[in-house]
């Protein structure tokens, strides 16, 4: 069974920053690709970036490259978003997910999510 636990998001204004971070308790961590997706009110869930294993490749949607920043820690089960110029339409639920598919970013394994307000 593969858990996965968002915790970090909350209520911020427009150009202000947030870290969210996916614990990954009793999974072999290193061995996994990891991602954030994003779901706003009315629109289906978005790909928005992902990491491989080691942590030595990444790939960003264009909605965010430059403002967020993906990495991870394999000894904590642990990774991490990093989010700076928050715009209003960064607004979504961020889901934590296992890549099974590097090719086309498919998640897997999701977490419960957490929400996102950015405030203009």
């Amino acid at each position: 069974q593969v858990q996965l636990v968002e915790s970090g998001g909350g209520l911020v204004q427009a150009g202000g920053s947030l870290r969210l971070s996916c614990a990954a308790p009793g999974l072999t961590f290193s061995r996994y690709n990891m991602g954030w997706f994003r779901q706003a009110p009315g629109k289906e869930r978005e790909f928005v970036v992902a990491i491989s294993g080691s942590g030595s490749v990444t790939s960003y949607a264009d909605a965010v490259k430059g403002r967020c920043t993906i990495s991870r820690d394999n000894a904590k089960n642990t990774v991490y978003l990093q989010m700076i110029s928050l715009k209003p339409e960064d607004t979504a639920v961020y889901y934590c997910a296992v890549i099974t598919e590097w090719s086309t970013r498919r998640g897997g394994y999701w977490g419960q999510g957490t929400q996102v307000t950015v405030s203009s």
